[in-house]
């Protein structure tokens, strides 16, 4: 269903929108004043400098107020170039100083006095203009009379024609008087480019501009340009950052007319789009219609991520800025939502892509971070620590609060709140409060937190766990032990049901068996088939195996990055595996990351294609050597050379498929594989299932379609 922005035109011509401007013929600089004041523009530019703030000696004319208008200067009706008329807008301010002997006998004391009141005003105006690469300073020279001078009241205004700027640049003025007597007024202003000027007539870069517009293809968006078969133009699409210059995302040089496809899952607010004609000194349009999309914020979000930088720093990593505040909190292992710690701990605000501190002494897989928006709604939470530290931890959170005299208390954070460790309520803290305090003393919980108004501390609470269970378990043993004898004595008749037993508990192993996330690059229709009939295969073992090609949906709905992240974050935590499938194109984007630290283009690779985007992930596990024991590579013979494998990822086991199934299986599996024999079968039956598949592939390739997205290639196919 097309989205209100979906309907922006961004063609760069006329429309009812655009603005109609002002000719000032010749090149000549003017000055003009409001009825009642006189003004003269001193020749040539001067030196911005504004100097000190110095006290008003009594009455002084100050620039109130800044106003900008857009013209044209022409040389000739078909040369012209923009340009910003400013208006000041000035007022009396300060008084004249009274004589003591005036306040002492009520009159003055001098008549020549009386005259500075009746005098009229004077001052040099000077404009600071400043537009990359231009900078000049004009000084204006303005009296007011004196029948105009008014303490506190304003006294009309002076006007500046004009300084001549490019299109779509941002123009800063400043504005004060010699000497300064206030702080200087500041404007900002960005000017339009060719689509939303009446000038192309005029301004001759604005000629041979390209046409461009923003349309919805279903779910999509489509980049439409019309333009000649024979004129070149640029295309960029880019991040625009706030802090730092903007970052490209893609960029082509291309022939018109074109029309360019993005998934909706790339669309952010940040997310702009530039086009130029490819000829010297030509005008670069920029637009960024995406601000203020809502799909495009929610995006963002999914594609925001945490990281942790040791021993005790983060940042937020994401395309575009957010307007967030982060804090900690403390989440329990099957104990609903994670707490927050505020107070005692306080809110930050979050710079994106900027290295930020825990107020912490310790880390614990239990302490997570959450992101809230603007709108205080919970966007992100993510335990950092978990990866480094292990899974959630069954351990109690005190929290130590600390007054004036050394007065302390200290209550355990439970679902329902804080709980005072010596009081009488039904919870399992209150419970084993003197047990808790004990630990506390004798040092054996870890504080996390301190500073003068209180403390964090982590207590473990497994022991008391082990103690109530107990005597639970010393009678499940004991049933066994009874249960163990009676089947000695009724041996002949359980043998047969063992035997079925023994048949069945293979099969019925893939439901609880080890956990597998299956990444590969999808090169073609045959090779995802081969995928395809691979990960059904590995089904039949005692493996879960998770693979895009049955995940689209999902894929779709949370962006290749947030769903690759999600999934083998979840993986990791069960002590699963991932299993890096190289093909020809796999090598190639491997490669590309490892030569430019960037992704491909958005036309590189296909929609769902989770390879491309977990690349960001996968290598740095591989580059910190985090990799062993929770990656392990694969190929297929005939489709790459073994060599073809970037050396980087043979820190773990890459093995060459069907040839050595037996060996990948057992690595798939972990410690607890099962009987070789048994093993020996299964690589049988899935090597029987793969054969077909991966003849079909070797097979000489097909016409290819061509286009924008056209698939990498590496190694070699026979």
């Amino acid at each position: 269903m097309p989205v209100p922005w979906f309907l922006l035109s961004l063609a760069l011509g006329p429309s009812p929108m655009v603005l109609s401007l002002e000719r000032l013929m010749g090149p000549q600089d003017a000055a003009n004043c409001s009825l009642g004041l006189s003004c003269h523009l001193w020749d040539g530019d001067v030196l911005c400098l504004p100097g000190n703030i110095e006290p008003a000696p009594g009455p002084v004319l100050v620039p109130t107020r800044l106003q900008t208008k857009l013209v044209l200067r022409c040389h000739q009706e078909t040369d012209c170039n923009l340009c910003v008329r400013v208006a000041v807008d000035l007022a009396v301010r300060g008084h004249w100083e009274e004589p003591e002997d005036e306040e002492q006998f009520g009159r003055a004391a001098d008549p020549e006095l009386e005259e500075p009141k009746n005098a009229s005003l004077q001052a040099q105006v000077v404009l600071s203009f400043q537009a990359y690469p231009t900078a000049r300073c004009v000084r204006l020279e303005v009296q007011v009379p004196a029948a105009l001078v008014q303490p506190g009241q304003p006294v009309g205004s002076v006007t500046f024609d004009c300084f001549e700027a490019a299109l779509g640049a941002e123009v800063q003025i400043w504005s004060y008087t010699q000497p300064r007597y206030q702080k200087e007024l500041n404007f900002i202003q960005q000017l339009p480019d060719c689509r939303g000027l009446e000038v192309q007539d005029g301004i001759q870069s604005c000629w041979a501009l390209p046409w461009l517009n923003v349309s919805a293809d279903g779910e999509d968006v489509q980049l439409v340009l019309d333009v000649s078969e024979e004129q070149h133009f640029g295309l960029s699409l880019y991040w625009n950052q706030v802090q730092g210059p903007s970052k490209p995302w893609w960029h082509r040089n291309l022939t018109g007319p074109q029309t360019i496809t993005l998934n909706h899952t790339d669309l952010v607010p940040c997310l702009c789009i530039q086009v130029w004609p490819l000829e010297p000194d030509s005008v670069r349009t920029s637009i960024c219609p995406f601000k203020n999309d809502t799909r495009a914020h929610r995006n963002l979000w999914r594609a925001a991520r945490l990281q942790l930088l040791p021993p005790r720093g983060w940042r937020l990593v994401a395309p575009c800025s957010l307007p967030a505040e982060a804090t900690l909190c403390w989440q329990a292992p099957g104990r609903g939502s994670c707490q927050p710690l505020v107070p005692p701990l306080p809110r930050e605000n979050v710079t994106v892509n900027e290295a930020l501190e825990f107020p912490l002494l310790k880390g614990h897989p239990n302490l997570c971070v959450q992101q809230v928006s603007s709108g205080e709604k919970l966007q992100l939470q993510e335990c950092l620590w978990s990866d480094s530290l292990g899974p959630l931890k069954d351990d109690m959170l005190l929290v130590e609060t600390r007054g004036p005299q050394d007065n302390r208390s200290i209550c355990a954070l439970e679902p329902s709140g804080c709980t005072p460790l010596l009081s009488r309520a039904s919870t399992r803290a209150a419970r084993l409060g003197e047990q808790l305090l004990q630990d506390l003393q004798s040092g054996q919980c870890l504080q996390l937190w301190d500073n003068d108004l209180g403390a964090l501390w982590a207590c473990p609470m497994d022991k008391y766990i082990h103690q109530r269970w107990a005597l639970v378990w010393l009678a499940c043993l004991l049933f066994a032990a009874v249960l163990f004898l009676l089947l000695l004595l009724k041996k002949d008749h359980v043998k047969g049901w063992l035997r079925l037993l023994k048949e069945d508990v293979y099969s019925g192993a893939a439901a609880r068996g080890r956990a597998a996330l299956l990444l590969y690059s999808a090169d073609d229709a045959g090779f995802e088939r081969l995928v395809g009939t691979l990960a059904s295969a590995l089904c039949q073992l005692p493996l879960r195996v998770t693979v895009d090609l049955w995940s689209r949906r999902e894929l779709s709905a949370q962006g290749s990055l947030a769903w690759f992240h999600a999934q083998r974050l979840q993986i990791l935590q069960e002590g699963g595996v991932v299993i890096l499938l190289f093909s020809p194109g796999a090598v190639a984007l491997c490669q590309e990351w490892l030569q430019d630290g960037t992704s491909s283009a958005p036309g590189a690779h296909r929609p769902h294609d989770a390879f491309a985007a977990s690349l960001s992930c996968v290598l740095p596990d591989f580059l910190q050597g985090r990799a062993p024991g929770r990656y392990i590579g694969a190929y297929f013979e005939g489709l790459l050379h073994p060599d073809a494998v970037p050396a980087l990822f043979r820190a773990v086991p890459v093995l060459a498929l069907p040839s050595q199934l037996p060996d990948f299986l057992r690595t798939l599996q972990g410690p607890g594989a099962a009987r070789p024999g048994w093993l020996s079968n299964r690589a049988e039956r899935v090597s029987r299932a793969l054969q077909p598949a991966l003849d079909s592939c070797l097979l000489p390739p097909g016409t290819q379609e061509t286009g924008l997205e056209m698939a990498p290639e590496a190694g070699y196919r026979t």
